[in-house]
C-alpha cells in the first residue's frame, strides 16, 4: 500500500458478505472479504459486489462493513499519577 493511497483516505475494508449457497437456498454461507478501499463509496467493494452478481451463482443476501484508517493522528494520554520509586 503505498502511503499517497493512505494519505488519499483509503483504509483497511473488510466485508463481512452473507449469501445463500447455490444448491441449498435456504441455507446462509459467509465470506469475508478484505482490501484497501475509499470510505463512503467503497468503489472496489462496489466493483467485486458487482463481480459477485454477475458471475457468481450464491445470490446476496446481506454485506457488512467495518473499516479503519490506518494513518491517523497520534492519541494523548494524560497520566493519572506520578510515583517515584527509591
Amino acid at each position: 500500500m503505498s502511503l499517497e493511497l493512505l494519505l488519499n483516505d483509503y483504509r483497511l475494508t473488510t466485508a463481512e458478505i452473507l449469501y445463500h449457497m447455490p444448491d441449498h437456498p435456504g441455507l446462509l454461507q459467509t465470506y469475508v472479504w478484505q482490501d484497501y478501499d475509499r470510505a463512503p463509496r467503497y468503489p472496489v467493494l462496489c466493483q467485486f459486489l458487482d463481480f459477485w452478481i454477475r458471475e457468481l451463482d450464491g445470490p446476496l443476501h446481506s454485506v457488512k462493513v467495518a473499516g479503519q484508517k490506518l494513518i491517523v493522528p497520534p492519541e494523548t494520554r494524560v497520566a493519572d499519577a506520578l510515583l517515584t520509586l527509591h
